[in-house]
């Protein structure tokens, strides 16, 4: 009786221990899940809705429930023991965090989603620009100075059509010899001048050299072209021995010219043109009158006075210019402009030493004439006259004439000046 009550109280034993650890092992396991939960819930930095001391409370009687029911129902209790076993079965009341969760990547995933979203039926319409008004005054300034620039070059390309510079300039080219960089300034120097009717001072010129180059041709061309674009009374040929030959009457002829510049001035004012004074032998005048004429060169003047043009002729440095061309004879011609300059640096002290009046002037000088030269000048005198200009005959009257010989070059003595008066006796 006994025996057989020990042996059916042994197998129950170990039954009753089994019941008794596997709530303990549970609460252990229920333990670390709610600690590896609230690992994760910090982690996440998830916002809590109760404190983990309630829930914790919580599931200790949810689990003591559960064994209390497992004592009285021993069936039970290995389907729980199972269900504790297998972590991806055992679930409990944690639907406070669940939610919370859902909540904050519900949060998270609005924060992320910033396109915004047209209905499919309405128009998508950009948001309207701001256009400032200072781009439009800007582009209004660019057309106005552009038009300015425009007008400009236009009233620039009329002044100079007006004076036929172009055809001035291939007259004096054809007829005027040896003196090519002398008609190039003087035609540059007029370009600019006569490129506008607004002026700060007058433009002076002064023809200088030896006797017979060219000075007074180049003078009569000038006025003769400028009579046949304009009107006569606006251009005046002055010759000292012509209109004031004699040094008696200095005060008569200082009134004199002064009277014709100033009345030759102020009509050309009104008529928006521009006068031309050829001052011929000036050399020959005597300090009075060359005073005169300074006046008439500074800038400080009335509008009418600023807006002329003189040329002065003078033989004054050409003893200078001859010993300088001939001490130059081997200078090459591609260096013509550099010896125009050293040319200028020895008169211009020598000029300005006779009178003041010579700083106001744009000094040109004019070179000696070779052979060839000469012999181009007696071909056109004799055109001119109407002779038949046989070649030998026209050598043999050049060879007539005085030279200075130099380096195999000849240049003459007089220049063209004893030409006319050899054709003269044909």
């Amino acid at each position: 009786m006994d025996g057989s009550q020990s042996s059916t109280e042994s197998p129950t034993a170990p039954k009753k221990i089994s019941l008794l650890s596997s709530p303990m092992r549970a609460v252990i396991r229920l333990r670390r899940k709610v600690q590896f939960l609230k690992k994760n819930r910090l982690h996440l930095n998830l916002p809590r809705e109760q404190s983990p001391e309630l829930v914790q409370t919580r599931l200790l009687q949810r689990q003591i429930s559960l064994t209390h029911s497992n004592l009285y129902n021993p069936s039970m209790s290995l389907f729980n023991q199972a269900t504790f076993a297998n972590s991806q079965y055992f679930t409990f009341d944690t639907s406070v965090d669940q939610s919370a969760l859902n909540k904050y990547k519900r949060k998270k995933s609005r924060r992320k989603s910033r396109v915004v979203l047209y209905p499919e039926s309405s128009k998508k319409y950009l948001p309207a620009e701001q256009k400032s008004k200072a781009k439009r005054c800007l582009l209004l300034l660019i057309g106005i100075i552009c038009f300015q620039i425009l007008n400009a070059i236009e009233n620039l390309d009329d002044n100079l059509q007006k004076y036929d510079l172009d055809g001035l300039e291939k007259t004096m080219h054809r007829e005027v010899f040896g003196q090519k960089v002398a008609v190039d300034r003087i035609m540059e120097l007029l370009n600019e001048y006569l490129a506008t009717h607004i002026h700060n001072k007058p433009l002076v010129i002064s023809f200088n050299g030896p006797p017979g180059v060219g000075k007074s041709h180049v003078g009569w061309l000038l006025a003769k072209h400028f009579r046949s674009v304009m009107d006569n009374d606006f251009v005046l040929q002055y010759f000292v021995m012509h209109h004031c030959p004699n040094k008696e009457a200095t005060p008569a002829c200082q009134l004199d010219l002064s009277e014709k510049i100033s009345e030759m001035v102020t009509r050309a004012e009104i008529e928006e043109k521009i006068p031309l004074f050829i001052l011929d032998e000036v050399e020959l005048m005597s300090p009075v009158l060359l005073d005169t004429l300074s006046r008439f060169f500074q800038p400080n003047q009335t509008n009418e006075f600023l807006n002329a043009i003189y040329i002065l002729i003078s033989n004054i440095g050409g003893n200078e210019i001859t010993t300088f061309v001939l001490q130059n004879v081997s200078t090459d011609l591609l260096h013509q402009q550099r010896k125009r300059e050293e040319l200028l640096y020895v008169i211009q002290p020598i000029l300005i030493h006779f009178h003041p009046l010579w700083k106001s002037a744009d000094i040109i000088p004019f070179g000696l004439l070779e052979k060839s030269h000469v012999i181009n000048c007696f071909l056109e005198e004799m055109m001119r006259e109407g002779l038949y200009p046989d070649q030998s005959h026209i050598e043999n009257l050049a060879s007539q004439l005085s030279y200075y010989t130099t380096a195999g070059r000849e240049y003459a003595i007089t220049g063209c000046k004893q030409v006319g008066a050899k054709v003269n006796l044909l």
